[in-house]
């Protein structure tokens, strides 16, 4: 299959990635290409912006969290109607899994994916010494194609032609050069960018980035690279090929809205293709789950953020506290573990977990080895899988007599035969049992509702 693509790399994080990539989405959706967007790695931030810039799903790309075998599938996946994909790097170029030799790095996605590389390198504080950055990632692994590099925050057209000049000699081309801009600069806070579903204003400044990267950067040149990546040897994921279908489409409610903006939309596609009717609530503005909840997915955002509005939803509160306690199946990851405890930053949440959670200096962030300690709604005692923590939360007690997962050893969270709850994010499609198991046990409480309702 050939699927014109490139990857957006750097040489570390701050550089700009983001803003070119999302800017260059949207520029090129402007001029009516189709835009299939990607983010290396476990990140939900990123990928809201890319939606946004291109009218479909953000995907992440992340060969710790779903398997090397599985990223050009996704990738296909993701791409399915488009004319090209451009897929935004982590961190810098050759930065992966510590202790490994740059697993789940750019560099690693790119090779996985056959996909020439893009640099995006800030300038704002040097000048000919980019030649030197572009000429080493471009030789450290010869296996990679770097094809071409953007330039970020010049100073002045003189310090962006001294930089131009100097990367003649690298062979590199230089596609096009970004001056000093903070507005196009989306906000940030404890975690990182404030996601695009909290901002208003996302939209208009995102035209604004789009006008001024087509003005800046050769498009039909990035166009050119992206066409040049060979054709890809592989199918496309699919998530009916993952999970049995369950029969009378029981209704999965899922958290959204401003405080519940993580999560993966490979994982709502494996509920829909085993039979799920997945309808989206928001926790800030319903004062009831929706009609026919049969099973209840609560996954991450910043409900430490909207932490008093959401206790002055005290009815919808209820309404899952009630839900859950009656055997209701239900996930809760990060964000929904949060939501689930007594109470946080001392509001009250819906008091299902008998733990109380708090805002924390310590930045939680890593990859996980995780074991379920016993049978769950999302795994049989054993089963191992890998997950993601990012978080600046703290739960008192951290887990229960049952915890959901040992990340690396640590008990952490709850679980039951119809809860699990954590503070780990999995991606469902390297773990699809996940999705069997839950759609299994949302069926079996459809009918048990129903066998209710009829006496």
């Amino acid at each position: 299959m050939h699927l014109p693509r490139l990857v957006i790399g750097a040489p570390a994080s701050g550089h700009g990635k983001t803003t070119v990539a999302t800017g260059l989405m949207a520029a090129l959706r402007a001029r009516g290409r189709r835009v299939a967007p990607a983010k290396v790695g476990p990140d939900f931030i990123d990928p809201g912006y890319h939606a946004l810039a291109t009218g479909r799903p953000g995907r992440n790309l992340d060969p710790v969290l779903c398997g090397e075998e599985r990223i050009v599938p996704l990738l296909l996946h993701g791409a399915r109607g488009s004319d090209l994909a451009i897929i935004e790097g982590v961190m810098g170029l050759f930065d992966g899994k510590f202790g490994t030799e740059s697993f789940g790095s750019t560099a690693h996605v790119a090779r996985l994916t056959r996909s020439p590389v893009v640099l995006v390198v800030d300038i704002s504080h040097t000048s000919r010494t980019v030649a030197a950055w572009v000429h080493g990632l471009a030789t450290f692994d010869p296996r990679l194609r770097v094809a071409g590099v953007i330039l970020n925050k010049a100073g002045s057209e003189r310090h962006a032609s001294e930089a131009v000049r100097s990367l003649e000699a690298t062979g590199v081309e230089v596609l096009g050069v970004l001056h000093r801009d903070a507005g196009i600069v989306a906000p940030s806070r404890h975690l990182g960018l404030v996601p695009v579903a909290e901002r208003d204003e996302a939209a208009n400044e995102l035209d604004r980035l789009a006008e001024q990267v087509a003005g800046a950067v050769n498009l039909d040149a990035v166009v050119a690279i992206a066409h040049s990546a060979p054709p890809l040897d592989d199918t496309p994921w699919d998530p009916a090929r993952e999970v049995t279908r369950v029969p009378g489409e029981p209704v999965v409610a899922v958290a959204g809205g401003r405080a519940f903006t993580f999560r993966y939309p490979e994982n709502t596609e494996l509920l829909t293709a085993a039979g799920c009717r997945v309808v989206e609530f928001d926790p800030l503005t319903e004062a009831r789950l929706p009609e026919g909840t049969s099973g209840i997915v609560l996954g991450g955002g910043f409900p430490e953020v909207y932490a008093e509005s959401l206790a002055q939803n005290a009815a919808l509160t209820a309404d899952i506290a009630a839900r859950v306690r009656s055997g209701v199946p239900t996930i809760a990851e990060c964000a929904g573990l949060l939501y689930l405890a007594h109470s946080l930053d001392g509001h009250p949440m819906a008091g299902v977990l008998p733990a109380k959670a708090a805002m924390d200096p310590k930045l939680v962030l890593g990859y996980r080895t995780a074991i379920a300690s016993t049978d769950s709604v999302v795994a049989v005692a054993g089963a191992r899988v890998q997950g993601h923590e990012f978080h600046r939360t703290r739960l008192t007690p951290a887990a229960g007599d049952e915890p959901g997962w040992l990340l690396d050893g640590r008990p952490d969270g709850y679980a039951s035969s119809t809860l699990h709850a954590s503070y780990l994010h999995v991606h469902w499609a390297g773990f699809p049992d996940i999705a069997r198991r839950f759609a299994v046990s949302a069926a079996t409480c459809r009918d048990h509702l129903r066998q209710e309702s009829a006496q």
